[in-house]
């Protein structure tokens, strides 16, 4: 007997099943399926399988160790940052178009996009290019020090940015997006793996010791990311703020305070348990309490050997570069102690343009002796020691800058302008090929014309050897589902060993 059940008029009525049956198959349901993927409320066994990833965080425990989504070929990174716009033409990139047409006009003058200024004719490099190591790259004698290790390099000599103004070109650099508000690489990469030691944040920022970049905290923020996973900023001369034991206070008393605090954190919480905010804020007071006696103890450098401190240039009588030496051993420190993400910066933008970082406009090789002095020796005794000691094995170093500069000197000075259209970035240790040069830019170095790389495509690059799917990782931010690649990242695989 047929079960179905007819209207006054006639008409079919359809029983639950029927409904969400020929529901289902129709343009509504389709559209009501898609907000469902949205919300993650499709049933169990039912969601795409290549949708958005959200790492299952404990509240009492937002930093623990979490699993990679497939086998990580590096299990921290060290995030070097030069800021200023490092010249590409000036380092990394050389060009033998720009030697022979030196002094001459640029062949489409008129068409270049400048910055402050209009552009001069084409100036070589004066510093003097050099093949290096046994892959004979030419590297300047610029960066001495750093040249010497070039063998130990991966060269991206095809990057480009969306702005040629400093504080958004260093905000992209450092989170993928040129606007303010979005998560850094190092935030997404704590809420995605938390860190190995319970005592100590997972994501540093080492600003340097002249003052902090044009963006400021933009580049170690966490976004829309919940708070704990933004960068911990401290130095060697600036310990954590807010973190010392005032003076008039014993070391017994301040245990004491911390023992009852803690019961009565744990009792408020015996009534709200599932309160989640309350238990994260707990647990980001107890990591607070420890970072008191893990912090002091890594950022002291007394356990150093002169040796050890020659080798970084930390005996400097030069007080920035001492200064940056001692930021680039506490960045060692940090990474053997099992920091996830260490983000080293050089450069200032407090001291006037060009003065504090290698924003060479006017008077490139007077500031760039400066600059170079502060910061070649300290960077590549960084390298060597982590290599020395087995840690490139498994930590990913990335040396980035916010663009690069023309491949003219601006009209009136003898500097050149921003360049957003092509510069030179590097990587080395775990996952990369080295040593290896990827892209490049046209004769003269003005734009990347060669295996373009965005900024995305760096970010997926480092998601993907530190054991993560950049195409899945996400966050919801108002509705939307976020991530730190955008929807136009892509791995490069060429460079991946």
């Amino acid at each position: 007997m047929v079960n179905h059940h007819l209207s006054p008029l006639g008409a079919r009525l359809s029983n639950r099943r029927d409904f969400l049956s020929e529901f289902a198959t129709g343009a509504a349901g389709v559209a009501l399926a898609q907000l469902l993927k949205q919300d993650h409320l499709l049933a169990a066994g039912k969601t795409d399988p290549r949708g958005p990833i959200h790492p299952v965080i404990d509240p009492t425990n937002p930093l623990a160790a979490r699993q990679t989504h497939m086998q990580p070929r590096a299990k921290q990174l060290l995030i070097i940052f030069c800021t200023g716009g490092v010249s590409h033409l000036d380092t990394w990139d050389y060009k033998p178009e720009l030697i022979k047409q030196h002094d001459q006009p640029h062949p489409d003058s008129e068409g270049l996009l400048t910055f402050q200024s209009p552009v001069g004719h084409l100036i070589k490099s004066p510093y003097q290019f050099r093949p290096r190591g046994e892959s004979g790259k030419q590297v300047t004698d610029l960066l001495p020090r750093l040249a010497e290790l070039t063998d130990e390099m991966c060269f991206l000599h095809g990057m480009h940015t969306r702005s040629n103004s400093h504080g958004p070109a260093e905000t992209q650099m450092s989170t993928g997006y040129f606007l303010s508000g979005y998560p850094s690489a190092g935030a997404w990469l704590s809420y995605a793996l938390g860190t190995e030691n319970e005592n100590l944040p997972a994501f540093v920022a080492i600003p340097d010791p002249r003052g902090g970049p044009q963006a400021g905290s933009d580049n170690w923020n966490c976004g829309f990311l919940p708070a704990v996973f933004q960068g911990t900023e401290l130095s060697s001369i600036k310990p954590v703020f807010n973190l010392s034991r005032p003076q008039d206070i014993s070391i017994d008393s301040d245990l004491a305070a911390r023992r009852m605090l803690q019961r009565l954190n744990r009792d408020h919480l015996s009534n709200d348990p599932e309160n989640s905010e309350l238990r994260a804020r707990i647990a980001s007071y107890e990591l607070a309490a420890r970072m008191q006696l893990s912090v002091p103890s890594v950022t002291d450098l007394s356990s150093e050997t002169p040796a050890m401190l020659a080798h970084y240039g930390a005996d400097s009588s030069n007080p920035s570069k001492a200064g940056f030496a001692r930021n680039c051993i506490l960045a060692r420190r940090l990474l053997e102690s099992g920091v996830r993400v260490v983000q080293v910066l050089n450069g200032t933008n407090e001291q006037g343009e060009g003065v504090g970082n290698w924003d060479g406009h006017k008077y490139l090789t007077k500031q760039y002796a400066v600059h170079s002095e502060i910061f070649d020796q300290p960077t590549a005794a960084l390298l060597v020691d982590l290599k020395q000691r087995g840690m490139l094995e498994d930590t990913l170093v990335l040396w980035c800058t916010e663009f690069g500069r023309m491949p003219m000197f601006q009209q009136g000075a003898s500097g050149r302008d921003h360049n957003p259209n092509g510069f030179t970035i590097w990587l080395a240790g775990a996952g990369v090929k080295t040593p290896f040069s990827y892209g490049a830019t046209d004769e003269f170095g003005y734009k990347a014309v060669e295996n373009i790389s965005s900024v995305h495509d760096l970010y997926a690059t480092v998601l993907h050897l530190m054991g993560l799917n950049y195409e899945r990782l996400s966050y919801r931010h108002n509705g939307n589902v976020q991530q730190l690649t955008d929807v136009e990242g892509k791995v490069i695989d060429t460079i991946l060993s």
